[in-house]
């Protein structure tokens, strides 16, 4: 396939040594001759670099520099051209321009596809006397290595395009997702899950930053936690996706904004690139501050108390793997005087558990029953919690098996749930309106979230480990103890728990009962 690539920043030469290497002839353009000349250097540069680490071989190298044609005008004719990929500047007007000159010198069987990160495909496409040629073909960057592009056809686009777009994505050997034309499209959608939820956490002194990133990564097993990854992003960047995303959704309250951003934005705490963010960086940075000492007393007596019969289970195991630890676990029904008293929470609060048990409020906390991707535990404390009291508890929690690591503690305030249950409840809850809005297909939600954004699990996949019936228990508590919206369960998690469904399953839809229906769109 000839393709013309317009745009030669660090996603147009992306794409020209993606299409290159797999055997596509590009053109490259720019309105910036010299900006042409470097793309053809730097992807010269990095399929000779990819040659030496035998990744491929220097034959396969020289000849796909060789199908790389630079071109002195982007808007030149071109009779043999089959596809334009635009990925000029993030922006309505330029990009509508661009088609426009393009639909000029181009034949009319070429097809266009934007590689736009957050603009309507439908409405750069409007302007266009054939706006059917046009969908969106949105990479991430570094384009060779982020295997995953999402195909998005804009209202008007023909039918057989996206299928066309998926065949050659494919063919270069990255994995292609269908997404609707919506805010965020799929991946910055559903990314939103993680970080608004962090935030929300922080507005609520449930802990700071480096608490919360641990647990995502000790517990959640994700690679970085959401602040480290603001900080990664750019703060100013989040938070504007995050504001276009939830304005384009119409306020929807899953994916409400932080008040905590604005004004940290504007002081410049945009993360790595300014030197400051949510953690400070540079040669001048102090280092990271280490998790405070485990101490009190490990051997004081400690009660687990379920609190309901549905926890019963998460109970039992709590107490079983203290026992294993050599922890003096009591049996009974009551807590003896002077023990600390462990509530396994899902999607409640401890201060609830001790209003209606008539538990002791300096001596009791909350513990998080999900299981963990590492050697981490996580004590919640109430405003009545005794802090020696809590000590005794981390120590306790931090006990281990003969021959095993000691177990790493967190201590955060109490809050409804947990902050790993809050952050995953989140995440599910977001994947879960973009399947019940068939914006995506559940398994395409599953692979552009762990491709795009590097999660050891597809959201709804995710879900499946806790269980569909669990997973809405949690989003009905969050939202009973709370009150708050955002937590409101959605239709796909309580119509696949009620029939037994996975939340991975798409399930029937009218269309399939019907013969000879149309294939949906």
């Amino acid at each position: 396939m000839r393709i013309r690539i317009v745009g030669a920043g660090a996603m147009g030469r992306g794409i020209a040594q993606w299409a290159a290497a797999a055997g596509h002839t590009v053109e490259l353009g720019d309105v910036r001759t010299e900006a042409v000349t470097d793309a053809v250097a730097f992807v010269r540069s990095m399929l000779e670099r990819a040659a030496q680490k035998g990744r491929m071989s220097e034959g396969d190298a020289a000849a796909a520099v060789d199908r790389l044609v630079p071109l002195d005008d982007p808007w030149a004719a071109g009779p043999d051209v089959e596809l334009v990929i635009e990925a000029v500047r993030e922006d309505l007007a330029t990009k509508t321009e661009v088609f426009g000159r393009l639909e000029r010198a181009l034949p009319a069987s070429a097809v266009f596809a934007t590689n736009t990160s957050s603009l309507s495909v439908t409405r750069i496409a409007a302007e266009l006397k054939d706006p059917g040629r046009l969908a969106g073909l949105h990479f991430f960057n570094p384009v060779p290595l982020m295997r995953i592009v999402e195909v998005v056809p804009g209202a008007a686009t023909r039918p057989e395009i996206p299928p066309l777009l998926t065949a050659l994505v494919e063919g270069c050997g990255h994995r292609a997702v269908t997404v609707a034309d919506t805010p965020g499209f799929l991946v910055n959608h559903a990314g939103r899950g993680l970080v608004t939820e962090a935030l929300a956490l922080l507005e609520e002194t449930v802990g700071e930053p480096s608490d919360i990133d641990r647990i995502a990564r000790d517990v959640l097993g994700l690679r970085m936690g959401p602040f480290e990854l603001m900080d990664l992003t750019g703060l100013d960047v989040t938070a504007a996706v995050i504001d276009s995303i939830w304005t384009g959704f119409r306020y929807e309250d899953r994916l409400r904004p932080s008040y905590l951003t604005p004004n940290r934005v504007a002081a410049g705490l945009h993360g790595r690139k300014t030197g400051r963010g949510w953690y400070p960086y540079g040669p001048e940075a102090p280092a990271a501050v280490p998790e405070p000492p485990v101490t009190g007393d490990a051997d004081r007596p400690v009660h687990v108390f379920a609190g309901s019969p549905e926890l019963e289970g998460d109970a039992t195991a709590l107490r079983e793997a203290l026992g294993a630890a050599g922890a003096a676990v009591e049996s009974g029904g009551r807590p003896s005087a002077g023990a600390l008293v462990l509530v396994p929470v899902w999607g409640t609060s401890v201060a609830s558990a001790v209003a209606a048990h008539g538990l002791p409020a300096g001596r009791t906390f909350g513990v998080d029953p999900l299981p963990a991707a590492g050697r981490r535990r996580v004590l919640a404390v109430t405003p009545a919690a005794d802090p020696a009291a809590a000590r005794d508890a981390r120590a306790v929690l931090a006990r281990a098996a003969d021959g095993a690591e000691p177990s790493a503690v967190s201590v955060v305030r109490d809050t409804a749930g947990s902050v790993a249950q809050r952050l995953l409840a989140s995440i599910v809850s977001v994947a879960a309106s973009i399947a019940e809005r068939a914006l995506a297909a559940p398994a395409d939600i599953d692979l552009a979230v762990t491709a795009g954004l590097g999660y050891p699990a597809g959201p709804l996949a995710w879900g499946d480990r806790v269980g569909a019936a669990r997973m809405l228990e949690l989003h009905r508590a969050l939202y009973a103890t709370t009150g708050d919206p955002r937590h409101r369960p959605t239709r796909w998690v309580t119509e696949r728990a009620a029939l037994g469904l996975a939340l991975t399953d798409p399930g029937t839809s009218p269309a399939d009962c019907v013969d000879g229906a149309p294939d949906a769109a």
